[in-house]
């Protein structure tokens, strides 16, 4: 039976889920390699991996990549980051993407922040 979906970011969490496993049955090396090449750059080292986290969030800004900002700023909360953290991270990202990186912060990017932390109470 599948999981009632919520709200918008869920929605989108599991489009990327089932794009991805598609994708994975007609190139699975090239998931693959790509799932690796991913978890390694994630992987705690000198860098936390909450503030990976919110590195990949703020690219992810700039670049105005929706999927990635969803699933970062989930990746985020998960890692510990508070919305203050996010939301300066975001601040950071406009201060170099400009205007669309900030209609971004201010948009999709508090609005998962809400979705996702209203889930959990």
């Amino acid at each position: 039976m599948q999981q009632e979906i919520r709200h918008s970011t869920e929605q989108a969490l599991r489009n990327y889920k089932v794009g991805i496993g598609k994708f994975n049955e007609k190139l699975p090396k090239v998931i693959q390699t790509f799932n690796s090449f991913a978890e390694a750059c994630f992987e705690e080292g000198s860098l936390s991996k909450k503030d990976k986290q919110l590195i990949a969030l703020g690219i992810s800004v700039v670049a105005q990549d929706e999927y990635c900002m969803i699933y970062h700023t989930k990746g985020c909360l998960e890692q510990g980051a508070t919305e203050q953290e996010i939301l300066e991270a975001c601040g950071v990202s406009a201060a170099f993407g400009g205007g669309a990186a900030m209609s971004q912060s201010v948009t999709l990017v508090q609005e998962c922040i809400n979705e996702l932390t209203s889930q959990a109470h």
